[in-house]
């Protein structure tokens, strides 16, 4: 394989995967995102806008490539129907099982373009929606394209400072290498001091302090919760240790991450705050609103785990092709 791989980037958000595998020696040769503001924050650093929706998107443009990469939305999967298309003698193939989702598009363009692996990205919770039922189609779908596939859910803990579980699921080619025996996902870094305070600016504009009003609000909210036994509230971050997981909704009122002064009212973390916490250099522009900033990075990935995967993904591809290589040659 080298160093050297084509990748395309779909549901591409921001291009956190993009970035990723970029430093894994791949060159991106297309990407598809339909939020125009996350197309603009992409084009402000990838200077190109991605193209929009997956959904009009005729698979046979897109461009050969080695690698496709999704963090795919998780929309509900539906069978019924199924038995009844069964019983007219329909086929209920993967067109069938996941038309009206997003995945289907994964999947009819997997099915297209055959790239040697696919690596998808979505939610823990995707593993037991609907009792797994959900996972266990995508799966299917997944062995009946001739992938051989390997998941895992993995922390984000153990590069940044952040707990932060999602799903990894990778997939090679059986029509290219044959049954894939194993994929060994990256091991979590071993020894590695990771601290919240240690991506936190010294000062940041009064803005981002919470107002007497709001954070009245939250201590009250979360004491009402408290006395009913639930565990809802505002989470004050530990400095020496990590923070919740950064979700969309942060910029509502940033309750699940703030930040203790030592004078007067917590604050909420700046947009760059969040790109580092997401793993985003230092280099990378934040064009749009705040607001706007928090949802696309806390609907983003965390850079370094997609990074470790993807070089786990190269180290495998790399024999696999150099056993077809003495296959060809014996």
């Amino acid at each position: 394989m080298g160093n050297s791989f084509t990748f395309i980037d779909l549901f591409a958000g921001i291009g956190g995967i993009r970035i990723a595998m970029e430093r894994c020696g791949g060159e991106c040769v297309f990407s598809s995102e339909w939020d125009s503001y996350a197309q603009k924050t992409y084009s402000g650093n990838f200077f190109e806008v991605p193209a929009g929706d997956i959904t009009k998107i005729d698979e046979h443009d897109i461009p050969s490539h080695d690698i496709l990469t999704a963090g795919f939305p998780c929309q509900p999967f539906s069978i019924a129907g199924v038995s009844k298309k069964n019983s007219l003698g329909r086929a209920t193939g993967f067109l069938d099982k996941t038309q009206g989702t997003l995945f289907f598009d994964v999947a009819r363009i997997i099915r297209a373009k055959r790239p040697k692996v696919f690596l998808l990205e979505n939610v823990k919770n995707l593993v037991s929606h609907d009792k797994g039922r959900t996972f266990g189609t995508i799966r299917a779908v997944l062995d009946e394209l001739d992938y051989e596939v390997f998941w895992k859910v993995l922390d984000a803990r153990h590069y940044l400072p952040q707990h932060r579980e999602r799903v990894f699921i990778v997939g090679f080619d059986r029509q290219r290498f044959g049954n894939v025996e194993s994929f060994d996902f990256p091991e979590p870094p071993e020894n590695t001091e990771i601290r919240l305070g240690d991506i936190l600016d010294d000062s940041v504009p009064e803005k981002y302090v919470l107002s007497d009003k709001l954070w009245t609000y939250l201590q009250n909210y979360a004491a009402k919760h408290k006395a009913k036994g639930n565990g809802f509230g505002y989470g004050l971050a530990d400095l020496d240790g990590i923070s919740r997981t950064l979700s969309a909704r942060y910029y509502k009122d940033g309750s699940e991450i703030l930040i203790p002064r030592a004078d007067g009212n917590p604050r909420r973390l700046t947009p760059r705050e969040c790109a580092r916490l997401m793993g985003y250099p230092e280099w990378y522009v934040i064009p749009v609103s705040d607001t706007r900033a928090y949802k696309q990075f806390g609907n983003s990935v965390a850079i370094p785990v997609v990074e470790a995967v993807g070089h786990s993904m190269i180290d495998t591809l790399t024999q696999l092709e150099k056993q077809v290589r003495e296959q060809m040659v014996s």
